[in-house]
C-alpha cells in the first residue's frame, strides 16, 4: 500500500526534526477547517505535557477574536507552568502559512524559543 504525499511529507519533517533536536520537546499542530489544536509532546517518554485546542470552553467563549492567537496564548501559559521554554515546531503536513504562522509568531512574541 502506497503512502500519499501528505503522509510522506509529515513523516519526513518529523524524522528530520527528531534527529536534530534531542534536548527539546515537540510542539505538534493539527488544523482543520474550523478548529486548531496544539500540544507539547515529550518524545522520550511518549507523553503529552501541555495542550490547547479551539474546542475548549475558554476559547469557545472568545471565538470572536483571532483563533490562533488565543490558542497560542493559552498554550504558552500552560507551558510556563511546566517550566518549558524550548520546543521545536512540528508543523506536520501544513505549510508555514496563515493560521500556523500566526500561531508560531504569537508563541515567539510571548517568549517560547523555537
Amino acid at each position: 500500500m502506497k503512502k500519499n504525499i501528505v503522509q510522506k511529507r509529515s513523516q519526513r519533517i518529523r524524522r528530520k526534526l527528531k534527529m536534530v533536536n534531542k534536548d527539546r520537546y515537540r510542539l505538534s499542530i493539527y488544523k482543520s477547517s474550523k478548529n486548531l489544536s496544539a500540544q507539547i509532546i515529550d518524545d522520550k517518554n511518549h507523553k503529552t505535557i501541555a495542550s490547547a485546542s479551539s474546542v475548549e470552553k475558554k476559547i469557545r467563549e472568545n471565538k470572536k477574536n483571532d483563533l490562533p492567537i488565543n490558542i497560542a496564548q493559552l498554550l504558552f501559559e500552560r507551558a510556563t507552568e511546566k517550566k518549558i521554554t524550548k520546543v521545536y515546531l512540528d508543523r506536520g503536513k501544513y505549510k508555514y502559512h496563515g493560521k500556523i504562522k500566526k500561531f508560531a509568531d504569537t508563541l515567539r512574541k510571548n517568549g517560547l524559543v523555537f
